[in-house]
């Protein structure tokens, strides 16, 4: 059976008598819709629900019966308002004597414009109930048939393809020259919202984007709806639309239609796969947000173990217990046993959860280790890998709500996502996995132990003689640049030191850290020296979580003369 993609289309159909067009029309093009294969929410009177369920399945179809009265519930902060303009002569005579206002659906009909209108408001309810549990939403006309052919929806497939387009707000618009008004508002007011002048209009009849983004988008629609409303103005919901994009070009990314306005434009790019958005306007770029879509992105997860299987098994029944960190991931054992039993025993388990194993022949210590998985991801298609050591463990959900020595908690929901989103959104070279271990804490600069002298006394001028003995209680603290939240997990940048310590690691970031640069013999403090100096010097963007999910579990212990760095 084929996954399921990643995508929620809405829509809904309702009789509103509306003239030259009979609604048997509107039924034979929602039948036509209804063969599309995706998870679809639908919003329908009871009366016409036995259409849905005369071809489509409960399992990707979710039915919200919706009277026209409902329609209008949603609508009532608009409702009077819409109505009032609707037959305000002054607004009818916009187009002038005979002109195309008067006879236009949303002057003739009561009902056009509160449904048109709350498209966006019904696209994020929908986006909120969520049924299929995706993170993109697009809504789409019920009778789009009309005007693409069918089979591009059920046959091609295109929608297969729509999922990068709607990382930011997906909007459609094509070329529009107005000189009085554009879909009956007021072509000087729409410009004065636009803050330029009006060239384009974006269609209502497919828009959309991720859960967050139809969030802002709703917001923003709401005021603006409300806003000129009260101000007598009013269009369609393509009038609000094209404010949004003009407002926020780099939020509300377009596709240029043709001057007719159809969709099928769009739809015949997917299918080809020459779609490209209008550019964003150069004094905007800066304000895009990155992407933290992780559709298509490859994460490469690295254990290191050595001689004791059932350490290995303790650390993949920790990481079990957390999703995306075994199933997402391509995985590689790096078997750096010496004992033949061991190793194939380690070969079962690798079967087991599906790891490659590679047995290096060697103890190569902990450092020979690292180096073997810097260097085969660098050889790797992945973008992001993760290395652990099999005592690496990780604090399973009964934690939830117990904190380490700084205060900070031990179990991260969904922690997967969430440092991969904050490596896109802060382009991080790495991100350490704990604040807290076992015998440091990230508050204290632990590269000052290690950096040359010459180092130290050019950084800390003050405070540049190390102890004669063990640590020195005022050793130096990290500086931190800035603290970030990216749902509900927290993380500091700045000046982090590298250790050999959990972290995810982008492709940029290990080439800058383990490639470009070798030693023959890597310490962990000759790599903590070198990178605490990239950092410094710009070259290295690290940063760490607020959080000490990591938990230090060594259950079986070799002799001090088999631990290794090299």
């Amino acid at each position: 059976m084929e996954p399921k993609l990643d995508l929620t289309i809405v829509t809904g159909l309702w009789n509103i008598n509306r003239q030259g067009r009979p609604f048997e029309h509107y039924i034979e093009h929602f039948k036509k819709f209804l063969d599309m294969p995706y998870n679809l929410f639908i919003y329908i009177p009871q009366e016409y629900e036995y259409l849905v369920w005369e071809k489509r399945s409960r399992d990707n179809t979710f039915v919200k019966i919706y009277e026209l009265e409902d329609v209008k519930r949603l609508y009532d902060p608009f409702w009077d308002k819409t109505q009032k303009i609707r037959t305000n002569p002054e607004w009818l005579n916009l187009t002038g004597e005979g002109g195309w206002l008067p006879g236009s659906p949303q002057a003739s009909l009561e009902w056009y414009n509160p449904i048109v209108m709350s498209k966006m408001f019904m696209l994020h309810d929908a986006s909120i109930w969520d049924p299929f549990t995706t993170e993109h939403f697009i809504w789409l006309d019920a009778g789009i048939s009309n005007t693409v052919y069918e089979n591009y929806f059920s046959q091609n497939r295109v929608l297969d393809k729509i999922i990068p387009y709607l990382s930011s707000f997906l909007f459609l618009s094509y070329p529009y020259q107005a000189t009085d008004e554009i879909h009956g508002f007021k072509f000087n007011r729409i410009n004065a919202y636009c803050e330029d002048t009006a060239k384009y209009v974006c269609r209502g009849g497919l828009f959309g984007g991720t859960k967050k983004t139809i969030h802002e988008a709703n917001g923003l629609y709401y005021s603006l709806l409300q806003r000129s409303l009260d101000e007598g103005l009013m269009g369609t919901e393509e009038s609000v639309f094209l404010i949004m994009a003009y407002l926020y070009p780099e939020i509300y990314r377009r596709f240029a239609l043709d001057e007719n306005g159809l969709i099928i434009k769009f739809i015949q790019a997917l299918d080809q796969g020459t779609v490209e958005l209008e550019p964003v306007p150069e004094k905007r770029v800066s304000l895009i947000q990155k992407s933290l879509n992780l559709d298509g992105i490859k994460t490469s997860l690295y254990v290191l173990t050595f001689n004791f299987p059932h350490q290995l098994q303790t650390l993949i029944d920790s990481y079990e217990k957390h999703p995306n960190f075994l199933d997402k991931t391509r995985k590689i054992l790096l078997d750096n046993s010496t004992d033949e039993e061991s190793r194939i025993k380690n070969r079962e388990i690798a079967d087991k959860y599906g790891f490659e194993h590679i047995i290096t022949g060697k103890n190569g210590g902990i450092c020979g280790g690292r180096q073997l998985a810097a260097e085969h991801f660098h050889e790797s298609d992945s973008d992001f890998y993760i290395f652990l050591e099999d005592d690496m463990c990780i604090h399973d959900p009964s934690t939830k709500g117990e904190f380490c020595r700084n205060g900070f908690r031990f179990y991260i929901d969904n922690l997967y996502n969430k440092i991969h989103k904050i490596m896109l959104k802060e382009d991080l070279d790495f991100l350490k996995l704990s604040y807290t271990e076992v015998y440091m804490d990230n508050n204290i600069q632990v590269s000052w132990y290690n950096v040359p002298q010459h180092i130290r006394s050019e950084v800390w001028p003050d405070y540049d003689k190390l102890p004669e003995h063990g640590l020195d209680p005022r050793a130096p603290r990290t500086r931190f640049d800035k603290i970030e939240v990216l749902e509900d997990l927290s993380y500091i940048t700045g000046e982090i030191y590298y250790a050999n310590w959990p972290m995810i690691v982008s492709k940029k970031g290990n080439q800058k850290m383990f490639i470009d640069v070798k030693w023959n013999h890597p310490y962990e403090q000759t790599w903590m020296s070198y990178m605490f100096q990239e950092s410094m010097k710009g070259n290295l963007n690290p940063g760490i979580l607020l959080a000490s999910p990591v938990n230090h579990n060594r259950i079986a212990h070799y002799k001090p003369e088999e631990r290794r760095e090299n």
